[in-house]
């Protein structure tokens, strides 16, 4: 019942204040990582831009060591659900930190 009632305000609130879909342009993306011959750069591109932006990673720190960037990735996969598979991790730690991090 508690259901029904919501849905039944909720249709009465779009009618009155007359609620509809926005449609919005974001700018085109400018940031972009940095290419490398690192199998590493090609994963990061297809997996980590499904999620965020290329600055994300160019706003972490530059001494950054590996286990920061590995604590990182693993972060994205298991605390944010970033569908890439488990084996593709090395590859995208070791790009990122000879990259942005402090192997570089």
């Amino acid at each position: 019942m508690r259901v029904l009632r919501s849905a039944l305000m909720l249709m009465v609130l779009q009618g009155v204040t007359g609620v509809r879909a926005l449609d919005i342009t974001l700018p085109a993306e400018t940031a972009a990582y940095r290419a490398s011959p690192l199998p590493g750069y090609q994963l990061v591109r297809q997996n980590c831009l499904i999620c965020h932006s290329a600055q994300y990673v160019q706003t972490q720190p530059p001494t950054s060591a590996r286990g920061y960037w590995e604590a990182t990735v693993v972060k994205m996969k298991k605390a944010f659900g970033a569908p890439f598979p488990e084996e593709d991790i090395p590859s995208m730690v070791d790009y990122l930190v000879k990259t942005y991090g402090a192997e570089h």
